[in-house]
């Protein structure tokens, strides 16, 4: 049985004898990041730096709400805007592997300039059980390589502490609820970002398309679950297909692209199933999006693949 208590006493003594001195902490706002920025604060205090890469690939309005959550915490934080650098760095890039491999070795030379500038040696990492385990090596095949882990450039200057390791996401919960962390419960989201919801080249233009599908997708699904219509899901997202398809736009054809909408159960994201979203949900959120994108979205359907043999996320 997992005591996230002595997790907690536990893993601030291992951090101040890891890390001697000052350090960097990648901060994104989400559950495992924001609980491993706490114990590391606890640990070391002022010798952290928490820095926040906006990849370009954040979902609306992320970048200002991470921000208040490090002014909350009372953060020494670096807020850095990277995302030209990436949408220069993905331009042209179709398959998946190489965007997450892309997005974590830029990550990783971001870190290393702030490093550098602030003559700091470690970084810690939220890096999870799933992320390594997923990411492949030794005998376990890559399922998919996580930006964190997967994608690291080999020849990176920073020594790598990770103190949450060996946890799964419902431990990390645990930590976050015992810790009084407002995102305790806020749902996943994909390091590489909404590079990775969007099927082949993730252009600036087709970002904007799934940013604002996937924010229709939230907001329906938690007001919906606010009035008890529905369980809330684990994790729940909109996703752009390459794919074309015919439609009528007024009283003209059209050749839009396809939405696919993503909802699911889990615990530890090991494996899930797909959520059983009532059915007016659903209709709301493909009304909103064809409405709100019409221009380009004119069909939405609705991802009813479990995991296995599907993945949480589509690449």
């Amino acid at each position: 049985m997992f005591d996230a208590e002595n997790f907690i006493e536990e893993t601030v003594e291992k951090i101040k004898e890891e890390v001697p001195g000052r350090t960097l902490i990648a901060f994104s706002g989400g559950v495992d990041s924001t609980v491993c920025t706490a114990l590391v604060n606890k640990a070391i205090g002022d010798q952290l730096i928490a820095v926040n890469v906006d990849t370009g690939y954040m979902r609306k309005n992320e970048p200002e709400t991470i921000k208040k959550l490090m002014d909350e915490m009372k953060l020494n934080y670096r807020f850095i805007d990277a995302s030209d650098k990436y949408y220069k760095a993905l331009k042209g890039v179709k398959d998946p592997e190489k965007k997450r491999k892309i997005i974590g070795e830029l990550f990783i030379r971001l870190f290393e300039k702030v490093a550098d500038d602030e003559k700091i040696e470690y970084l810690v990492q939220g890096t999870i059980a799933p992320d390594w385990i997923e990411s492949g090596g030794g005998l376990r095949d890559t399922i998919k390589s996580h930006h964190n882990v997967g994608g690291l450039p080999e020849n990176m200057n920073l020594k790598l502490v990770e103190p949450l390791r060996d946890l799964y996401k419902d431990e990390v919960r645990k930590v976050a609820r015992i810790l009084k962390l407002s995102v305790s419960e806020k749902q996943p989201f994909p390091g590489p970002g909404l590079a990775i919801r969007i099927l082949g080249e993730a252009t600036p233009k087709r970002t904007e398309i799934v940013r604002e599908a996937c924010d229709i997708v939230e907001k329906e699904i938690e007001i919906a679950a606010e009035k008890e219509n529905m369980e809330l899901p684990w994790q729940y997202f909109a996703v752009l297909i390459p794919t074309k398809s015919v439609g009528v736009h007024g009283d003209k054809r059209a050749y839009g692209s396809v939405v696919a909408v993503r909802a699911v159960q889990s615990i530890d994201a090991m494996t899930c199933s797909f959520s059983k979203i009532p059915v007016n949900v659903i209709d709301r959120i493909s009304n909103r999006i064809t409405n709100t994108l019409g221009d380009e979205i004119n069909r939405v359907v609705y991802d009813v693949t479990n995991k296995p043999p599907g993945t949480v996320e589509w690449e």
